[in-house]
């Protein structure tokens, strides 16, 4: 007894669907190699950014007096420490 042509059409939409989701899969695999290692450089650069920043502030207010570069620079110091600060906040957004 001869298929009917629509169990033939189900076949090939079958195997076509198959293909399809092969070649996604495939995509989808290069996409979650490639990605994970673009960024790693980012959360060890804005911590050790952000706690320079803490330790200029603690530094100064501790022993700035002492310091002859920070004795010279006087409040500019804090503008120094807030700026590592904000620094490592930007740097903060281009983690993923």
């Amino acid at each position: 007894m001869p298929e009917s042509k629509t169990r033939k059409v189900a076949e090939e939409k079958k195997k076509l669907k198959r293909a399809q989701n092969l070649v996604e899969d495939r995509q989808v695999k290069q996409r979650r190699t490639i990605m994970p290692g673009q960024r790693a450089w980012v959360p060890p650069l804005f911590i050790t950014v952000g706690l320079l920043g803490v330790a200029w502030l603690v530094v100064y207010y501790i022993a700035g007096g002492m310091v002859p570069i920070m004795k010279n620079w006087g409040n500019w110091n804090i503008l120094i420490a807030m700026a590592l600060i904000a620094a490592a906040f930007s740097l903060a957004t281009l983690w993923k």
